[in-house]
């Protein structure tokens, strides 16, 4: 996936989660964030920041900010990123061949998968998460409590049991990783649950992403442990 009209800056300050103050140059950018987690890690005083300028001229941010350095990594902040590429990869033929139809935002249960899939006979749902928690080189989700997350995980159990096929794609927003495992520490809750997903047959995919200021695109699949 690609931006448009990008600006390198400097972070200074996220007053709350939905903005965050840029120095671009002589200019203090107030500019939304396109992540509500906490990403304290990532949004320190003086890191090298990206904004993209917004689709809607009439926003009362001009910006969102998309993308941050840490260390020699640039990480994708963008939480509506994970989908959309996934979307094109999955559409590029690599998520599953021969898809008769590939549907966005479908209900079972009590949820609303991001993603729904027919191949002939069978038939699947994908939800796809953003990752960002990175730790010497291990990435870790969720980096808050997310009891949506869970609820979504224990309705693809269900699923599978009904019969269709599942699948929890964590799409790792920068590249160069070791592996993939649930942060248990901050949420115990989604760990357990994520164990049971695999258990009960779900597919659970962990693929990183190369990143550059202005693009995003999937690369590789990444160890999952568990």
């Amino acid at each position: 996936m690609q931006y448009e009209k990008i600006r390198a800056g400097q972070f200074i300050a996220r007053p709350n989660r939905f903005v965050a103050q840029v120095q671009c140059g002589q200019e203090l950018v107030i500019c939304h964030v396109k992540n509500t987690g906490r990403c304290k890690e990532l949004l320190r005083p003086g890191a090298v920041v990206y904004l993209a300028q917004a689709e809607n001229p009439a926003r009362k941010t001009k910006f969102d900010l998309i993308a941050v350095e840490k260390g020699d990594r640039i990480i994708n902040m963008d939480a509506q990123a994970p989908n959309r590429v996934f979307d094109e990869w999955a559409k590029e033929g690599h998520f599953l061949q021969g898809l008769t139809l590939w549907k966005a935002e479908t209900t079972f249960g009590q949820s609303r998968f991001d993603f729904y899939w027919e191949q002939g006979d069978k038939a699947g749902f994908v939800e796809v998460k953003g990752v960002t928690l990175e730790e010497d080189g291990v990435v870790r989700f969720p980096d808050a409590p997310t009891q949506r997350g869970v609820k979504h995980i224990y309705e693809l159990i269900a699923a599978k049991k009904a019969g269709y096929h599942g699948t929890i794609c964590f799409i790792i927003q920068m590249e160069g990783v070791s592996y993939f495992t649930p942060n248990d520490q901050t949420h115990s809750a989604f760990g357990q649950a994520l164990r049971e997903a695999q258990k009960a047959g779900v597919e659970i995919l962990a693929l990183d992403c190369h990143v550059t200021p202005d693009t995003l695109s999937i690369c590789s699949s990444v160890p999952v442990r568990l």
